[in-house]
């Protein structure tokens, strides 16, 4: 019988779990710190959009202006401020002071400000500017009129790119060695597909109390009591660990050396939007990462809006609004966690950079068009989905659901990897500038471009079913710029590979030939003697 060697046995457990033991003091502590933010994101991001879109008076329609006239400047704001107390502070003191004020309001909105809702909210001066106003401007209203709602959207959206991707990675960059980051980043990875399969559940069954309680009762305030606590619980076990790993690990100098003296990396130069677009200009292949970037922000707000809009039909209360967000959360994860262990790596080695990364416009079109296409044409379905034992709302529904799933899960397992792996060919100072590029004006205008057309739609049409035959032609263009933007980057990011590669080449030749020469020199000395 066939045995394993001792060194073959090492190598395979290395590849499949390479954490040494006494690493798991660091590693442990930051997989649950990790988790319990990406918990309370996904709760927060369900129970935000419940909120606004089930809201007296209010819809999808609010969620475009809402991200651009709300979120973007609060981020704004916010990041000025990080900016400054950071030069106050110290990193501890900074971490408490940014996160405290988060917990706190998620800790009064249950308690104090949806209790008040009628008494803060101005229903009676909203509905004067609902009868003097064109009904395209139903978003901006709703806004005003649920303002407390809006608040809870805004800092809740804040959460995912303040307290994840800011302080989070922020302070894993910091106390993470290079050699500890190759090895644990990818196991907090499976923090964060945990937290969704665990969150999603907890959403649907906290949701879900409705239907035990008596009809006087509130129902969807007792949930955001139970939701707002649950983020409350976590919130703080984030504090204490954080608070642990300062005491116990940042102490331990197998971990932590705060003396070491670190290789010196050049910091990110902060562009202005004039800086980026030229930037940009200057270079075609980090324009075309920047293009890449864009059209899925843009295509993925265009569908999503209008499959919400869809979403509050088939469930107008608040309590079957966010369960079904719990089961979506659930089947994002567990798809997203498949297709990383079994889809995107074997993907990227096996068919390439270009094939790899023309999937996620591909999967994102025909799903989105699938989708939207039912929308405009259900209702000459109806006989057909009448036979099947539903109804044409319930199929947009689960189309809706489908599309989101497959779009969020392509983009976490090929997209991103796709756009980071295209940094790798170029040169310093284009990797460092390129990103700072696309971070302004790819990912900033990506996100805010999607609902700048979606309002100007809904402005000249008044609702989101309006605007969906447009919204198809519009993510046709998109998808069209998209894929035309992967071709191009795909063969600049060849030839500049084979050109690097070309460049090592050379390099491990020279240094061959020059430690070769003392050998002539050498041998020549030795014929001459002779």
């Amino acid at each position: 019988m066939a045995t394993i060697s001792e060194p073959a046995f090492s190598k395979w457990r290395s590849r499949l779990w390479p954490i040494y033991n006494f690493e798991l003091k660091k590693l442990l502590p930051m997989f649950l710190m990790f988790f319990f933010i990406s918990f309370n994101y996904t709760i927060l991001r369900d129970t935000k959009d419940t909120l606004i879109i089930t809201a007296p008076g209010s819809g999808a329609e609010a969620i475009p202006f809402l991200k651009v006239w709300g979120t973007l400047p609060i981020a704004v704001l916010f990041m000025l401020l990080y900016a400054k107390l950071s030069n106050k502070l110290s990193k501890t003191a900074l971490f408490y002071s940014m996160i405290t004020p988060f917990l706190v309001f998620f800790a009064l909105f249950p308690t104090v400000l949806y209790p008040l809702r009628d008494y803060l909210h101005p229903n009676a001066f909203c509905d004067h500017l609902q009868q003097i106003l064109p009904i395209g401007f139903m978003g901006l209203i709703a806004i005003l009129r649920n303002w407390t709602f809006a608040l809870f959207y805004i800092l809740s959206e804040l959460w995912g790119s303040a307290v994840l991707s800011l302080m989070f990675w922020g302070f894993a960059n910091d106390i993470m060695k290079v050699t500890e980051a190759k090895r644990f980043y990818s196991v907090l990875g499976l923090g964060a597909n945990l937290a969704l399969v665990v969150s999603g559940p907890t959403v649907t069954l906290l949701s879900n109390i409705r239907r035990k309680l008596p009809p006087d009762v509130d129902a969807w305030g007792v949930s955001l009591n139970l939701l707002m606590g649950m983020v409350v619980l976590a919130g703080l076990s984030i504090i204490a660990i954080y608070y642990w790993i300062n005491k116990n690990v940042l102490t331990d100098s197998r971990f932590y050396n705060p003396n070491e003296q670190k290789m010196a990396k050049k910091e990110k130069p902060k562009m202005s939007m004039k800086e980026s677009f030229l930037f940009l200009v200057r270079s075609k292949y980090i324009a075309c990462i920047a293009l890449i970037v864009l059209a899925y922000g843009i295509s993925i707000n265009l569908i999503e809006v209008t499959w919400k809009g869809q979403l509050k039909l088939q469930y107008p209360n608040s309590n079957d609004y966010n369960a079904f967000m719990g089961y979506l959360s659930l089947f994002t994860g567990i798809t997203t966690s498949f297709m990383a262990l079994f889809v995107g790596g074997n993907v990227i080695r096996r068919f390439g950079w270009g094939i790899a990364a023309m999937i996620t416009p591909v999967i994102l079109f025909i799903t989105g068009m699938f989708f939207l296409s039912f929308i405009v044409f259900r209702t000459s379905l109806t006989h057909v989905i009448a036979y099947l034992g539903t109804t044409p709302l319930m199929m947009a529904v689960v189309f809706g659901m489908v599309q989101n799933i497959m779009s969020k899960a392509t983009k976490y397992t090929l997209f991103d990897p796709t756009k980071e792996m295209s940094y790798i060919p170029l040169d310093q100072e284009s990797k460092v500038k390129g990103k700072a590029a696309v971070d302004v004006v790819g990912a900033r205008l990506g996100k805010s471009g999607g609902s700048l057309i979606q309002q100007g739609l809904i402005l000249v049409l008044g609702s989101v079913a309006m605007i969906t035959p447009y919204v198809v032609g519009c993510l046709a263009v998109i998808t069209i710029i998209w894929v035309y933007a992967v071709k191009a980057l795909n063969k600049q990011f060849l030839q500049v590979s084979a050109q690097r590669e070309a460049e090592r080449e050379a390099e491990k030749v020279g240094v061959v030939e020059v430690k070769a020469e003392p050998v002539r020199q050498e041998a020549l000395s030795s014929n001459k003697d002779n």
